[in-house]
């Protein structure tokens, strides 16, 4: 025998109910391009393979270096000072991958996205019953920055306003405070809560690459000292060397220019977005507080926290309030096709799907009016009263069951009612037939 298992409860979006998700975390439903890695525990960007490159372009120089230069000098310093040069190698570079990590790793600043769009000033929702016109979300809005007037805008994505300093990244997807640009090198947009590791990141690797590049002079100079011979034969005698030279003289311009660029912007407290964009030299700068007090805002002040929480579980929204027709407010962008219910819409046959079951079984069909014994005369005014509030709430009398039940025939007792006390003077002064309403055309 088989049994017909029971029909599984779907949740309902509209009361909030999520039985399915109610595990689910917030990494898991992230509306941004990111990857997360360890639970929602790392965030990166979606070009986080190129992570891979940046670390392999590190290391491998590294370890060329350890082999066939550092462990050739570690016998021509005393007192073990050979051994420190590999080891300070070996340190300085997991100080500077880890810093890659914590840049590439971690919440930039993510603005945490709306669930729907602000309220208009001044928008105190509509009495009952009451109309109001439909409200747009101004596109820019001016805020006092230290006495400078600047001006911020909406973001149809995320759905809010955003802060000064703040830009929406195209290639992570996310509103990020004091965006500065997305790396492409790191995997991972800079912003206010990683920039600081960001230019520890380059400064060190800058470091890094001039220590690579002197010693690998020294180990030259030694061999030139010990033959007696030319630089161009002494290069010819450790290729490794010639490879690292050429290798780290040009990164060094690369991250070098990086970190003295950088610098310029944290002396001036701007962003790379700032400076591309709106060009401080040409107008005042708002977020300018001195070199001093500049570098203390950037190096020292403390990282805020993150205002997302990637392993918290995903909160069950509200049900919606039920707007008024002709109200409402719309965002500036927002298409007509996505609100149209939302912003008074008269329904269509797709929608009425429940106001066709709440008028289902108080009227009967006009074929189930007919009585064996006779009918009604006229149709009665608590039925046409009935039948007029149906036809002004949308329901179309080609697909109105007017009483039938999930496809029967049985009329509904409201109905059954009004017949028997309208069908008793029929009986008793002769049969007479029902008029039957002509269907409105559409």
């Amino acid at each position: 025998m088989h049994v017909v298992p029971p029909p599984t409860k779907r949740p309902d979006p509209l009361s909030g109910s999520t039985n399915g998700s109610d595990d689910l975390r917030i990494y898991q439903t992230w509306k941004g391009s990111n990857k997360f890695f360890l639970q929602g525990r790392f965030i990166f960007g979606p070009d986080v393979r190129s992570l891979a490159l940046t670390i392999f372009l590190i290391v491998a120089p590294v370890a060329v270096f350890c082999v066939f230069v550092a462990r050739k000098l570690m016998d021509d310093f005393s007192h073990h000072w050979g051994i420190s040069i590999m080891v300070i190698a070996v340190v300085f570079t997991f100080y500077d991958l880890i810093l890659l990590l914590l840049t590439s790793g971690r919440d930039p600043g993510i603005i945490p996205r709306n669930a729907h769009p602000p309220e208009p000033e001044g928008y105190e929702g509509n009495a009952e019953g009451a109309q109001t016109p439909q409200l747009r979300l101004p596109r820019i809005k001016e805020v006092d920055v230290n006495g400078i007037i600047v001006k911020i805008k909406y973001c149809d994505t995320c759905m809010l306003y955003r802060p000064p300093r703040c830009s929406h990244c195209s290639i992570c997807n996310n509103c990020v405070e004091r965006f500065d640009h997305h790396c492409p090198w790191v995997g991972q947009c800079i912003g206010l809560r990683n920039y600081r590791f960001f230019f520890m990141f380059v400064f060190s690797t800058t470091l890094l690459c001039i220590y690579v590049f002197g010693f690998c002079w020294v180990y030259i100079k030694r061999i030139m000292d010990y033959e007696e011979t030319s630089v161009w034969k002494a290069l010819i005698k450790t290729p490794a060397s010639i490879v690292l030279v050429v290798y780290t003289f040009i990164s060094v311009w690369f991250v070098g220019g990086l970190t003295a660029f950088h610098l310029y912007l944290i002396s001036t407290n701007q962003t790379t977005y700032e400076n591309f964009r709106y060009r401080y030299d040409r107008r005042a700068n708002p977020y300018n507080n001195g070199v001093i007090q500049n570098f203390k805002e950037i190096l020292c002040s403390p990282t805020p926290p993150s205002k997302n929480n990637f392993r918290a579980k995903v909160p069950t929204e509200p049900a919606l309030p039920a707007r008024t027709v002709g109200g409402g407010f719309v965002s500036p962008n927002m298409g007509k096709a996505a609100d149209e219910i939302e912003m008074g819409r008269k329904a269509v046959w797709g929608d009425v799907g429940p106001v066709l079951d709440h008028h289902e079984g108080r009227l009967s069909d006009n074929d189930g009016l007919n009585s064996k014994d006779g009918g009604l005369g006229e149709m009665s005014p608590e039925i046409r009263t009935t039948v007029d509030e149906g036809d002004r709430a949308g329901i179309h009398p080609r697909r109105s069951s007017w009483g039938r039940k999930s496809g029967s025939w049985e009329m509904s007792p409201e109905v059954l009612a009004l017949a028997s006390r309208m069908g008793e003077p029929n009986r008793t002064g002769g049969s007479s037939s029902i008029s039957r309403p002509s269907e409105p055309k559409l």
